[in-house]
C-alpha cells in the first residue's frame, strides 16, 4: 500500500470515529460534504458540513418544497380550449403542466369532442396554439442542444415532456411508438430514422415542441369524429375571448411531485420553476421571475440559509448548496417524505452528473423516526457507500 492510500484510510478512519464536528477540509477532502441529523438539525455526523457543493438532483427537492408553499397542495393545472364561431379555429392554451401526456391529451380531447358534436360541429378550420404563458426560448443553465431527454425544451404548452419514445418493430421493420397510448406520428420518422437508433426516447426541437399538442389533439379529435380542416398555427389568445373548455389535470400537485422525483425529471422541475414564477410576478414567466420567486420563499421561510439557485432541476454546476442547508430544507420536506423513492432503510433522492455524485433524504430509525441526510461528493470514486453504510449504523445503535 503506498503512503497516498495509507492517508485515504486513514482519513476514512478519522471521518466516522471523529465527533460530529470534524472536518476535514485540510485533508484532500474539500469535495466530500456529508450530514446525518436528527430532525431537529443537530449532526450526528459530518464533514465540511458548511461547505457549499454542486448538489445534482436532489436539489428537484429544494423546486418541490417550493412548488408546495406557493402552489399548494391541491393545485391542478389547466389547459385551455378556446372555439371561434367566426373562424371556426380551436385554439388551446397551456399553464405549464408537465404532465400533460398522451392520456391526458386523449381525455381533454375527448370531452372537447363531445362539446363540440353537442354543439353539431363536426369540422374545425385550425388548430391554434398559445404558448404565451412562457416566454419564448428560455434558456435552462446546464441544458445542452442534444436528443437526450433532459434537454427537452420548456414550453407552456407541451406535449409528453417535449419528447418521443420509439420502438423498432421487427416484423415489419418500421419505427412504431413505445407508448400504446401514443400515436408514432409520421412528421418524426425521417428524423427518428436519422439518429440511427432502434429504441429510445429523444428530444424534440422547439418547432416540433411548439407544434406536437396540437398534431396530438388533431389526431384525437379525429378519433372521435372531429376533423381538422386547415393547419397548425400560434397566436396569444385574445383577452375578450372565454373557454369553450377547461381541462383540469387528473394529477394535483403532489401527484406531480412525486412523479418528478421517482423519476428525476428534469423537465417537470423546471415546469414547476416556471410556473411558481407566474405565479409571483405574472405572465409570461421567464427564468428570473422563477428564481426570484424562489429566492423570495427560501429568505421568507429559513434563516441565514446560503444557497446558489441557478435553475430547478439540478442539471446545472452552478447550483450549490451545503449539507447543512440541505438539511434543513429536507426538515421542512419532512411532512411528504413518502412523495420519495423508498427502500428497506429509508426514503431517499439521488443524484448523479459527470464525476458528481449526491444522495439526500431519510434513514428510518425505531418508532417510525427519520433522520435527514445528505451526501454530496463532487469528486469520483470517493467513498460514497461507505459514508451511507456508516449513517445508517448510526443509526441503528441510537
Amino acid at each position: 500500500m503506498n503512503r497516498k492510500k495509507s492517508l485515504i484510510g486513514i482519513v476514512v478512519f478519522l471521518i466516522f470515529s471523529a465527533p460530529a464536528n470534524f472536518s476535514f477540509a485540510q485533508a484532500e477532502n474539500d469535495n466530500i460534504g456529508f450530514l446525518l441529523a436528527d430532525k431537529y438539525g443537530k449532526a450526528l455526523i459530518s464533514n465540511n458540513a458548511n461547505k457549499p457543493l454542486i448538489p445534482a438532483s436532489i436539489f428537484k427537492i429544494v423546486t418541490a418544497l417550493a412548488a408546495i408553499s406557493y402552489l399548494g397542495e391541491n393545485y391542478k393545472y389547466q389547459t385551455h380550449f378556446y372555439y371561434n364561431k367566426l373562424t371556426s379555429d380551436l385554439s388551446i392554451k397551456g399553464f405549464g403542466d408537465p404532465l400533460f401526456i398522451s392520456e391526458e391529451i386523449k381525455k381533454a380531447s375527448k370531452l372537447l369532442a363531445l362539446k363540440l358534436k353537442k354543439e353539431k360541429i363536426l369540422v374545425l378550420n385550425n388548430i391554434i396554439l398559445d404558448h404565451s404563458f412562457f416566454e419564448d426560448n428560455i434558456n435552462i443553465p446546464g441544458r445542452g442542444d442534444t436528443l437526450n431527454p433532459y434537454d427537452a425544451y420548456q414550453s407552456a404548452l407541451c406535449a409528453n415532456f417535449n419528447t418521443v419514445f420509439f420502438k423498432t418493430d421487427t416484423t415489419n421493420n418500421e419505427i412504431i411508438s413505445a407508448e400504446k397510448q401514443t400515436p408514432m406520428l409520421p412528421i418524426f420518422e425521417k428524423k427518428i430514422i436519422a439518429t440511427g437508433l432502434k429504441n429510445g426516447r429523444i428530444t424534440l426541437s422547439k418547432k416540433e415542441s411548439l407544434s406536437y399538442p396540437g398534431s396530438l389533439v388533431k389526431y384525437f379529435l379525429k378519433e372521435d369524429g372531429i376533423n381538422i380542416s386547415g393547419q397548425i398555427l400560434y397566436r396569444t389568445t385574445l383577452k375578450n375571448e372565454g373557454p369553450f373548455l377547461i381541462y383540469n389535470s387528473e394529477k394535483k400537485l403532489l401527484g406531480i411531485i412525486q412523479n418528478l422525483l421517482k423519476y428525476s425529471n428534469n423537465f417537470m422541475a423546471n415546469q414547476l420553476l416556471l410556473t411558481m414564477g407566474a405565479h409571483v410576478s405574472g405572465a409570461p414567466s421567464n427564468l428570473k421571475k422563477s428564481i426570484s420567486a424562489i429566492n423570495a420563499y427560501l429568505s421568507a421561510n429559513f434563516q441565514n440559509l446560503q444557497i446558489k439557485y441557478d435553475e430547478g432541476s439540478g442539471i446545472s454546476r452552478k447550483n450549490q448548496i451545503s449539507s447543512e442547508n440541505m438539511v434543513k430544507i429536507l426538515i421542512q420536506f419532512m411532512p411528504y417524505h413518502n412523495l420519495l423513492r423508498k427502500d428497506d432503510k429509508g426514503f431517499y433522492k439521488t443524484g448523479t452528473l459527470s464525476g458528481i455524485k449526491t444522495r439526500a433524504g431519510y434513514i428510518r430509525g425505531k418508532n417510525k423516526s427519520l433522520y435527514p441526510y445528505v451526501i454530496m461528493i463532487n469528486e469520483k470514486n470517493k467513498g460514497y457507500n461507505d459514508i451511507l453504510k456508516q449513517m445508517g449504523k448510526k443509526v441503528e445503535n441510537l
